[in-house]
């Protein structure tokens, strides 16, 4: 029997085994020099001045939030195709999220949408740079600067990726996760990114209990330090984080090549000029097609390619009349392995998998 091609692969090399050993021998494990070599990577990935780690994805969108003040009576306009920690987050600060319509070939929040939601009490806009591709920063950063809105945006899936030569994180405040499943991970952590310095400032202090030094209490805060032995992890992999993105993109890219003749199949579609990291590599399965998605992740299954859905369901609790082709798309999207350790007979028999149910 033929091992399982999983959805994700997580695995990790002798350098990274040996800083965190160092971590270890060292007796700081806390938050330390790991995690500020860290925050160094990620700022220079991103182009930015400043890089906050804190705890996870989802801590990163609160501080985030809470660091531009925004609060009960505030709006902010996001995407209702997501994981739901971008609304958690949302609501975690006590705002209203507004559910804006998505681009059904690239998944991203559309800025037609936006601009209509757009009201008095919005304050932020927060789109999500679905599966590894960017949203319309372009567009979106327009729209924020005529109403005057800051913008905050989720990257969880997005480290390294750019659009119209500027990096995701760079347009507002960036928010990244390194959960386990992440291009790079750390089991669990995120980061912060922007270019403001008073911003930054006040987002450390918000991660370490409202303390600027021990025991000043200069506002309120929470714990959510990120340890010296997750940043360990992180440090090897960010080290390679063009080669992880490369890889992947190739391996999406040998994917397209063998499926871009089926009916009914509509595979990635990455913007002129950006830079797609794959994430995931995300299909749609329309009516036209021989079999629907649910069928075609079934037949992936018993042929041992562990295809999933990302999302089934919309995070906007019902209120879908303003978001038609996000609703639609829950039904038809389907994503097939694109991780960096596939090889070439995995994408071979990936490929074949998905023709033999659709031809």
């Amino acid at each position: 029997m033929r091992a399982a091609i999983d959805i994700t692969k997580v695995t990790f090399d002798r350098r990274v085994e040996e800083m965190v050993m160092s971590v270890l021998r060292s007796g700081m494990i806390a938050q330390g020099p790991c995690v500020e070599a860290m925050e160094n990577a990620v700022a220079k990935v991103v182009g930015v001045s400043n890089a906050v780690a804190v705890s996870n994805g989802t801590a990163a969108l609160v501080a985030a939030l809470h660091t531009l003040g925004v609060g009960a009576g505030d709006e902010v306009i996001t995407s209702p195709f997501t994981f739901v920690a971008t609304v958690n987050a949302i609501r975690a600060v006590g705002a209203r999220p507004r559910f804006a319509d998505i681009d059904i070939d690239t998944f991203t929040i559309c800025p037609a949408s936006v601009e209509a939601l757009v009201t008095p009490r919005t304050k932020v806009v927060l789109p999500v740079h679905l599966y590894g591709q960017t949203a319309d920063m372009t567009a979106l950063a327009a729209i924020a600067h005529h109403h005057g809105l800051a913008i905050v945006e989720d990257a969880a899936q997005a480290l390294g990726a750019t659009h119209a030569g500027c990096a995701a994180g760079s347009f507002g405040l960036g928010t990244f996760s390194f959960y386990a499943t992440k291009n790079v991970t750390t089991g669990e952590g995120g980061v912060v990114t922007t270019d403001d310095d008073n911003l930054a400032a006040s987002l450390r202090i918000f991660r370490n209990q409202g303390m600027r030094e021990r025991y000043r209490y200069d506002a309120f805060g929470l714990n959510l330090r990120l340890t010296d032995l997750q940043a360990a992890v992180a440090l090897p992999q960010l080290e390679r984080l063009d080669e992880i993105n490369e890889t992947r993109a190739r391996n999406a890219a040998r994917l397209t090549a063998g499926l871009a003749d089926l009916r009914g199949l509509h595979l990635p579609r990455v913007r002129r000029g950006d830079r797609h990291v794959f994430h995931q590599y995300t299909l749609r399965i329309d009516d036209r097609a021989r079999v629907d998605r649910d069928a075609l992740q079934a037949r992936l299954a018993d042929d041992g390619i562990g295809a999933a859905v990302y999302y089934p369901s919309l995070v906007c609790d019902g209120i879908v009349d303003s978001c038609q082709r996000a609703t639609a798309v829950t039904g038809q999207v389907l994503s097939l392995p694109v991780h960096q350790h596939l090889s070439d007979a995995d994408l071979e028999r990936i490929v074949s998998s998905v023709r033999n149910a659709l031809v």
